[in-house]
């Protein structure tokens, strides 16, 4: 595996397991978007746990690539989700948040193959 690719998978499970962790601690610049989205509460833990499990696949992925390219996948789709509920909810200036985070897990998948 190339130095790339290993730093690009390092930096996505990094924003993704912080953005896991600012939605279990309730960080109020990730909630309130959730409420205003018509995201339900009870859902919220479920969003954190998969985030946080894709952050863990990347970085297992390191050593067993078939965990990683799961994960990125999975990332991928979970983004893919996230930018369709922004736009649902007409929050058009705020697609660029979901699409940040998309980015290196993306990335991260198209240096897997």
């Amino acid at each position: 595996m190339s130095t790339t690719a290993v730093v690009v998978t390092l930096v996505a499970a990094f924003m993704t397991g912080f953005s896991a962790v600012s939605v279990f601690i309730g960080a109020k610049w990730v909630v309130e978007p959730l409420a205003q989205y018509g995201v339900p509460r009870t859902w919220w833990i479920w969003l954190g746990t998969a985030k946080a499990a894709g952050a863990a696949g990347l970085v297992g992925g390191l050593f067993v690539p078939a965990i990683g390219i799961a994960a990125a996948i999975g990332l991928a789709l979970y983004y893919t989700g996230a930018v369709i509920t922004v736009l649902r909810a007409k929050a058009y200036a705020h697609v660029a948040f979901p699409v940040m985070y998309a980015a290196p897990a993306v990335a991260a998948l198209a240096l897997g193959f």
